[in-house]
């Protein structure tokens, strides 16, 4: 069976690294079929709307897709996207690598952040001039899902868990949460732990080692994996999937950078290790192995791109990372 693999570039350095990911899937000779597709600010300007029915169509259809970045219409993009392959959960690997100068060396988190409610549903509303709502949607269904996904996320790590929440000021919506995720890692008889999710961004920064997968409301899972970004070396190690019932969007947590868009200068690294959780989201287990060791090595060996403290080119690592392949 090929599997499809949609790709959306977008906007910005999205147009270099979603290729570089692309020649590092190719690589590996799994049969892979990549169906091209477009989405952002470009495309706006192009067709009118940043997101045009013929790319939903070829989401909807693919087994997969790998998504770069969009620019002023990020939020236009990467929700219904989200949406469109039924994404409950977002997962944000951060980790320390070696030869990456890192203020937090011994960091090693997944964020399992749910991708469908809380303050990102988009219920926003202005009552009159000057005054504006915005209603946060927590419900068991969704709470319950992704602590599931937390729990067997920490069950093949063999960690504990850390339940993210603010219910002490939002008692009725994070108060759902709360309960429901514990009575979930009850349910299974796993060690867990509770954070109030303001007090947890600076027990992360002193001491972000004691923690290891961390499950989290929408806004607080996104907060704080940027704040992880920092911890590890920057937010182009960070890839991320949101992983829907039987489809599923691979992106890196950066943005489109667009003071260095188009020099070639744009680290690779997030959308390659995009790409390995993608593979291993498709079974091929031991390719995503494989990349994810290609990178590493390159990582501890060179070449890096200047927001590493190198001055290798997207070119360079991408060919890098093949090469140890």
């Amino acid at each position: 069976m090929t599997e499809t693999i949609a790709v959306i570039p977008g906007d910005g350095i999205g147009k270099s690294v979603v290729p570089a990911a692309v020649r590092v899937l190719d690589s590996l000779d799994l049969g892979l079929s990549f169906v091209m597709a477009d989405a952002g600010d470009e495309t706006r300007a192009d067709t009118g709307t940043p997101l045009p029915d013929r790319t939903i169509e070829t989401v909807e259809s693919a087994d997969a897709t790998l998504f770069g970045a969009a620019g002023e219409t990020a939020a236009d993009v990467i929700l219904p996207l989200r949406s469109v392959v039924g994404s409950y959960a977002n997962i944000r690997p951060a980790r320390t690598y070696p030869g990456v100068a890192a203020v937090a060396p011994d960091t090693d988190l997944i964020f399992v952040r749910e991708n469908t409610e809380g303050v990102y549903a988009g219920i926003e509303s202005s009552i009159e001039p000057g005054i504006t709502t915005l209603t946060r949607v927590v419900t068991e269904d969704a709470s319950r899902a992704i602590a599931e996904m937390a729990v067997e996320y920490a069950t093949d790590r063999d960690s504990s868990l850390t339940i993210a929440h603010k219910a002490n000021v939002m008692r009725t919506t994070d108060g759902l949460f709360l309960d429901t995720a514990t009575a979930v890692a009850n349910e299974h008889g796993i060690d867990y732990d509770t954070a109030l999710m303001d007090a947890l961004a600076m027990q992360l920064v002193m001491e972000p080692e004691a923690y290891d997968v961390v499950v989290c409301p929408n806004l607080a899972g996104d907060l704080l994996s940027d704040l992880a970004a920092g911890l590890v070396g920057g937010l182009g190690l960070l890839p991320s999937a949101n992983i829907g019932g039987d489809n599923a969007l691979f992106e890196p947590v950066h943005g489109t950078a667009p003071d260095i868009a188009g020099e070639g200068i744009a680290n690779p690294t997030a959308t390659i290790l995009s790409s390995a959780m993608l593979l291993e989201y498709l079974g091929y287990d031991q390719a995503g192995r494989q990349v994810r060791a290609a990178v590493e090595a390159s990582l501890e060996n060179g070449p890096k791109t200047p927001d590493l403290g190198g001055n290798g080119s997207t070119e360079d690592v991408t060919s890098a990372v093949i090469d140890r392949l």
